[in-house]
């Protein structure tokens, strides 16, 4: 199973702008997240295609699991 935290921020432009964090450190403090979430708007240092970051939209944690078959 995989697992990634999605951060979804406000754009310049009105759109989202998702960043993705794989294998991501739990448990989750979401408190933490929304501060890191900030600075990065503050700083701004990530620009997505879609202008800066302006505001903090959402966190959300999502698994994966793949199962392969052997096809004989």
């Amino acid at each position: 199973m995989t697992k990634k935290l999605e951060l979804t921020f406000g754009t310049a432009d009105g759109s989202v702008s998702t960043i993705s964090v794989d294998d991501p450190k739990e448990p989750i403090d979401i408190a933490e997240v929304i501060t890191v979430m900030e600075e990065m708007i503050a700083s701004e240092a990530v620009q997505s295609t879609k202008g800066k970051l302006t505001n903090v939209k959402g966190a959300r944690l999502v698994e994966r699991t793949v199962t392969d078959y052997e096809i004989v």
